[in-house]
């Protein structure tokens, strides 16, 4: 596997966390707003692993069919601290944004470190979609800590 594809096999399993643990979190907060926010997240991570994906095969490659253990850890972490928390939706919005920053640290990792222009164009073509679920969880992490 050459560095591009390690590089973008990482930002895969990130990804694939997120929208794991985004499809997971729907099913444990009551709320339909969150609920649907989870579900388009969830998509969104979907279609940028599907992206990704397309990319590590046409460098000759397999994609990861996995997440990373971290992934799973955190998922543990917030369905414990949702037990015990008045307000589990914050919870798993702050636990779900921080998972936002991993793949985002990801994403601008991998504009540092590849030259490849087609690679570089795949990641810079899933940039705006993930900069705007970052975002969209940050402010309502804020919204829901106020």
């Amino acid at each position: 596997m050459s560095d591009n594809t390690n590089t973008l096999s990482d930002i895969v399993q990130v990804a694939r966390d997120s929208a794991e643990f985004y499809d997971h979190a729907r099913k444990e907060v009551s709320n339909p707003i969150i609920q649907n926010l989870f579900a388009r997240m969830a998509a969104s991570k979907r279609r940028l692993i599907e992206a990704l994906s397309t990319r590590i095969l046409l460098e000759g490659d397999q994609p990861p069919e996995s997440g990373t253990w971290l992934g799973g850890l955190r998922q543990f972490y917030a369905d414990a601290k949702a037990m015990v928390a008045s307000n589990d939706e914050a919870v798993y919005v702050s636990q779900l944004e921080e998972t936002e920053d991993r793949v985002m640290e990801q994403l601008e990792k991998a504009l540092e470190d590849i030259q490849d222009p087609a690679v570089r164009t795949s990641v810079l073509t899933v940039m705006p979609d993930a900069r705007a679920s970052h975002d969209e969880m940050r402010r309502l992490k804020q919204q829901l800590a106020a």
